[in-house]
């Protein structure tokens, strides 16, 4: 491709985009919410997010594309999918003087069923893994995860006390949101809660101090001024992780307001699988009790009358998802809160 000039700009060389689909595919199976990853051809590089191009002559619309390419490569047929936002940042691919296309890429949120993935991904390399694998701090579901006051904390605090003034550019000072997104206490003892949805800005906040892989690969000066890196989950390629981050942030807000979780569960199920779906997307260890009357008050569900003997013990009732309720109030989805 030839790079591009405009009548207005004649001066001016302007260097050629490409347009990129990017799928951050969730599973869940079991207690487990999975991601499919896909790695080099050769075995070398780094698991990543499967992509592909956008062909604007072949598909009318990018969903279309993205479905089209995602079945062709892995033989998935995707449920859900939700356009999550176009990241386009110069150097997401991490190549020092590279000036050949930019690519620009149109990230997705998708949702398929462990049920509907029997047969394998098509693409060698290509296999879905679990997403805490990734962002090991994010899952609070049995406790807090001891990395985040051994590793993390103590490594963002050294960090913050560098710069006790707000950033260029930044309301909030390093301290102000080392607190807010970690759910740590200030200087008086107050404390703010963790919130699962900020898993953006966590991971954002980490590769600011330097503390995470990609950091150092895209040669942040906080990364190199380290002299060793914690082990804080998988890296992934390119901003693959970011992608990655944006849909699990984007997927728990969406629990609390749109029946999305049912994308992932077979027709019928028990309401011991809704429970541990939901705590696998939220990370959160959520009361039996409480959980089964938010769902019965709502009135998300209906029984089947039908038993389930796959329960391990006594035969559970099985419910399926209640369509009826789509219609009934605009934003059906299960508020939950966990414990802390």
């Amino acid at each position: 491709m030839s790079a591009i000039q405009t009548p207005a700009m004649t001066d001016k060389v302007l260097t050629p985009i490409e347009i990129g689909l990017t799928a951050a595919i969730v599973s869940v199976d079991g207690n487990e919410p999975s991601i499919l990853t896909a790695s080099g051809a050769d075995g070398g590089e780094l698991e990543g997010l499967p992509f592909g191009p956008f062909d604007a002559v072949a598909h009318r619309t990018m969903e279309i594309g993205l479905r089209s390419w995602v079945e062709e490569q892995t033989g998935l047929r995707l449920g859900y999918v939700e356009q999550l936002y176009t990241f386009g940042d110069r150097g997401r691919h991490a190549q020092r003087g590279d000036t050949d296309v930019h690519v620009a890429s149109v990230g997705y949120l998708a949702l398929t069923r462990a049920a509907d993935n029997t047969s394998k991904p098509q693409v060698a390399g290509a296999t879905f893994k679990p997403w805490y694998r990734y962002f090991p701090w994010e899952d609070w579901r049995d406790a807090p995860p001891p990395m985040i006051a051994k590793e993390i904390l103590p490594a963002l605090e050294t960090w913050a006390a560098q710069s006790e003034k707000p950033d260029a550019g930044r309301a909030l000072s390093r301290r102000d949101r080392v607190r807010l997104y970690f759910g740590t206490n200030d200087s008086s003892g107050d404390g703010a809660p963790w919130d699962e949805e900020r898993v953006l800005d966590r991971y954002e906040l980490l590769y600011e101090a330097g503390l995470i892989e990609e950091a150092r690969r895209d040669e942040r000066p906080a990364a190199l001024a380290r002299k060793t890196m914690p082990a804080l989950g998988a890296p992934m390629r390119f901003d693959h992780r970011r992608i990655l981050a944006t849909a699990i942030a984007r997927l728990r807000a969406k629990l609390k307001y749109r029946p999305v979780v049912f994308e992932l569960l077979p027709p019928d199920f028990t309401l011991t699988e809704l429970q541990r779906t939901v705590e696998a997307i939220s990370g959160r260890h959520l009361h039996k009790q409480n959980f089964r009357r938010l769902v019965e008050t709502g009135a998300l569900v209906e029984p089947t009358g039908e038993m389930s003997t796959q329960t391990g013990g006594r035969p559970a009732a099985l419910f399926r998802f209640r369509r009826e309720v789509l219609q009934e109030r605009p934003a059906p989805g299960l508020r939950v809160r966990g414990r802390r």
